[in-house]
């Protein structure tokens, strides 16, 4: 049987760099000037107020509504930190978990709307198969500096 030009660790951490990659057009995008002047948390808080989950529109509410801009520097720099930290493989456990958390956040955010559901959903499952498959053996700064 003949090998194929990458191992399955290799084609692990392309998985990986490439959901870092998505991370990092998801933050690259952005209009930086609307979405920090409060365009994107805006966007947000008006599916959240017509969401059909009261546990939903409570929490932005509680959560998000009274800090727009800084929940808008948090969603943004949250974005570019996942990107990073899986392109180089940086904490990455700590990068797919938190990527993961994210894209469910989005996802129950936007359960009743066109909005990127598929985006989401495929980039939650790359976080858990990187995750499990502990993906950040090969081609990370995680194998060099001997983390995790």
């Amino acid at each position: 049987m003949q090998t194929m030009w990458l191992g399955g660790a290799e084609w692990l951490a392309v998985l990986r760099i490439g959901l870092g990659l998505w991370w990092l057009e998801s933050w690259r995008h952005k209009d930086k000037k609307e979405w920090f002047g409060g365009g994107g948390i805006g966007w947000a808080a008006s599916v959240a107020e017509k969401h059909k989950w009261s546990a939903v529109r409570s929490g932005f509410d509680v959560v998000v509504k009274p800090r727009p801009v800084v929940m808008a520097y948090v969603v943004a720099y949250a974005e570019l930190a996942l990107g990073l930290g899986l392109i180089f493989g940086f904490l990455t456990p700590v990068a797919l978990v938190g990527g993961l958390v994210l894209n469910l956040i989005y996802l129950v955010l936007m359960i009743h709307d066109w909005a990127e559901q598929g985006q989401n959903a495929m980039m939650a499952l790359i976080s858990v198969v990187a995750l499990f498959a502990a993906s950040w053996q090969t081609w990370s700064l995680d194998a060099a500096l001997g983390l995790f």
